[in-house]
């Protein structure tokens, strides 16, 4: 992890870190810069005078729930949606009013991407390559695929793959320009666990060949495992910026109590037990946010065994980004969503060429 946290530090503002794959990173490198983007839409302001910076070499994630302006943002930083306000650097070149220049060098995965159903992946490959002036051979073609972990599927039709071997496609065509940034969109959103973490190996695979990766997730545990530094997204403000790490530690606490009881009892009950500074509702039962594990535990059974109750599930883990963003925003991170996406339930999406799937 990093040596030196920088929590919403000004962009250019002179940093010296190490990523979590061991590189040193230096902010007098910046690969993006946002200053003051704002995007409006009548009245609301969907992303209000944000301003943050991306380390050359890191993984940057942006965390917020639907509504909270983080796509929003990432479209205006792509150059595919022009902000009302503010300025936004991309390797040195200035993205607004004149975008077509900065799109050279990045790549986009876009949370759905529309492909034709009957064409070979290599042949997609070759098809968005030669959209950059880029005409691929067909081993060049597999050899992009080795690195998503599709090269076996290059004579197979696009409609012949599962959802996780398309996610691993889109992230390939992100990369078939070589870009100097990959921009992921919630690119696990819809899969299985098994299939979320194998992309996750690909996404720390394109990292450390020297890419860097800036995405957005529901999940606490991708942004955990993934990102170097996560901004926290809420109503449109960042309302944090740091390591996962440093946000986590920022809490006092020490660990995460979920637990059910037998009977149903309000969530306030357990906001008294000592060693406890937080308590919620956590389907299908409770969870409480502890300074002190051992303490909060012992008081939670002697409430227990006073107000008749039988604890049962009793689970004890190390606090995490989900209560960082209950503790910044009073509200858990896309509750409802990450549920729906999990249960395969359609849901509004942004995609290649403007549509949905």
């Amino acid at each position: 992890m990093r040596a030196r946290s920088n929590r919403l530090a000004a962009p250019g503002a002179h940093r010296h870190t190490t990523s979590q794959e061991g590189r040193v990173l230096s902010a007098d490198a910046d690969v993006i810069e946002v200053r003051d983007l704002t995007k409006r839409y009548g009245e609301l302001v969907a992303v209000d005078a944000i301003s943050f910076a991306v380390e050359r070499g890191e993984v940057f994630g942006i965390l917020g729930p639907n509504g909270a302006g983080k796509t929003t943002t990432l479209e205006m930083v792509e150059g595919l949606r022009r902000p009302d306000d503010g300025n936004i650097v991309v390797d040195g070149l200035t993205v607004w009013p004149t975008p077509k220049q900065v799109k050279r060098r990045i790549g986009v995965q876009l949370q759905a991407t529309a492909l034709f159903d009957y064409q070979k992946v290599h042949e997609i490959i070759y098809l968005f390559g030669s959209c950059y002036g880029i005409y691929r051979s067909k081993p060049e073609c597999v050899a992009l695929l080795e690195r998503v972990g599709l090269s076996d599927k290059a004579e197979v039709y696009v409609n012949q793959l599962s959802g996780g071997q398309a996610q691993r496609l889109s992230i390939a065509l992100a990369l078939v320009n070589d870009p100097v940034v990959t921009f992921l969109d919630e690119p696990t959103t819809g899969l299985d666990p098994r299939a979320r973490r194998a992309l996750w190996d690909v996404i720390k695979d394109i990292n450390r060949a020297g890419t860097t990766v800036v995405l957005t997730s529901h999940y606490m545990e991708e942004a955990e495992r993934l990102c170097d530094r996560v901004a926290v997204m809420d109503l449109g403000h960042i309302v944090a910026l740091d390591t996962p790490r440093a946000l986590i530690n920022s809490l006092g606490a020490e660990a995460t109590i979920t637990f059910t009881v037998d009977r149903d009892a309000p969530a306030d009950l357990f906001c008294g037990l000592a060693g406890v500074y937080a308590c919620h509702d956590h389907e299908p039962g409770y969870a409480v946010v502890a300074t002190d594990a051992q303490q909060a535990v012992v008081s939670l059974l002697d409430l227990a065994r006073r107000e008749d109750l039988r604890v049962e599930n009793l689970d004890v883990q190390g606090a995490n980004l989900e209560e960082v963003f209950l503790a910044l925003t009073g509200h858990k991170l896309g509750e409802d969503e990450a549920q729906a996406a999990e249960n395969g339930q359609p849901r509004k999406r942004r995609g290649l060429f403007g549509r949905g799937r």
